[in-house]
């Protein structure tokens, strides 16, 4: 059995009749050429593109943030970040979403901000309820 793999024209020769797994070796091939850079230069494009549209998206939202929160607010939403960084998103999006509709006229102060915090969080509160199960030994008896 003599198995040859040629990386120039990603193509390989393996002794097999079966064209599907043939076709599996090949897609993977592609995807690994791909993940080390000697894939379409297209896909780097793409991806670079992609990037761009995020890096771009995020730059609006931090300014469109900037435009409706206080300098203390943005402070206060910066340390929540910190620590709970998928809290903090989705305290923004409501913000957004809230300036987007009308609903937000003036700058968002931190106490209004710490007043949807606490909202956020009575709408969020997820209710933990402990139960113990203790083993009863064979020994023990109830009589």
């Amino acid at each position: 059995m003599s198995v040859s793999i040629v990386f120039a024209n990603h193509t390989s020769k393996f002794e097999s009749a079966d064209p599907e797994l043939e076709a599996i070796r090949q897609r993977r091939m592609q995807e690994l050429m791909a993940q080390r850079g000697m894939g379409n230069p297209q896909n780097s494009e793409q991806q670079k593109a992609q990037e761009d549209a995020k890096r771009d998206a995020e730059e609006r939202r931090q300014m469109m943030l900037g435009q409706i929160l206080s300098s203390e607010a943005r402070e206060r939403l910066a340390r929540i970040a910190l620590v709970k960084p998928e809290k903090a998103r989705g305290v923004e999006d409501v913000i957004l979403r809230a300036a987007q509709m009308g609903q937000i006229v003036e700058k968002v102060s931190e106490e209004r901000l710490i007043s949807m915090l606490e909202q956020i969080n009575n709408q969020t509160t997820k209710q933990t309820k402990v139960t113990i199960q203790r083993r009863r030994s064979v020994l023990d008896d109830d009589d």
